[in-house]
């Protein structure tokens, strides 16, 4: 993997990323339920992307992960965005960190903007994706334009290169935390199956803990 391109890009592929063993492990792991996300606190089978995600940021540690399946029964669609929220043991107010939200019982924060700028995220495919599931879209480039408001979302991804995520079972995508994707319905009756990680490598304010 080149972490000039994560730098320059935006994103970064490791392309049949997994093992068998590993994607055995993962396939039994995962039991995603019919709603756009499942959260999860510790996740076995991670070894080999933890190991990747230390090349590209040292130190690297691994604060969220996020399974999901996006069928024709479970289905949505993602407009242009940013994730810019942190998972959190508990709600602490602290200096720059602010939009306190509670899924599903797990607290978030947006956190200073810096914090977000050292941060990535893996996604790990358990199944091809492709414009016909509706896989992951990339507008590239734009992590380096910082906090990106929602109502220029748009705007901002139509003047990037756009990639289609395509991949197959084992691949990886690693990119900046703050890099501006979509996703579009699934179009087929198929399983698309993935897990996103967040990785960052900066210590937290005390007291606040991250929730993984």
């Amino acid at each position: 993997m080149n972490l000039a391109t994560l730098e320059q890009e935006g994103r970064v592929w490791k392309r049949r990323a997994l093992s068998g063993a590993s994607l055995a492990i993962l396939d039994a792991a995962i039991a995603v339920e019919d709603r756009p996300g499942q959260r999860l606190n510790a996740l076995d089978g991670l070894a080999e992307i933890n190991a990747l995600a230390a090349c590209l940021l040292p130190n690297a540690r691994p604060v969220r992960i996020i399974a999901f399946n996006k069928t024709q029964d479970a289905n949505w669609a993602l407009p242009w965005h940013q994730d810019r929220v942190i998972a959190l043991k508990e709600r602490v107010e602290t200096p720059a960190f602010e939009n306190w939200t509670n899924k599903d019982g797990v607290w978030h924060a947006e956190p200073p903007i810096e914090f977000l700028q050292r941060m990535i995220f893996a996604r790990v495919h358990l199944d091809s994706a492709d414009p016909e599931n509706g896989c992951l879209q990339l507008a590239l480039k734009t992590h380096a334009q910082g906090r990106i408001a929602v109502s220029t979302a748009d705007s901002v991804a139509n003047a990037a290169c756009v990639e289609d995520c395509v991949a197959e079972r084992g691949d990886a995508l690693f990119a900046k935390a703050l890099i501006l994707h979509r996703s579009s319905p699934s179009r087929t009756n198929t399983n698309r199956r993935a897990i996103r990680i967040d990785y960052c490598a900066d210590p937290l304010p005390p007291p606040l803990e991250w929730a993984a």
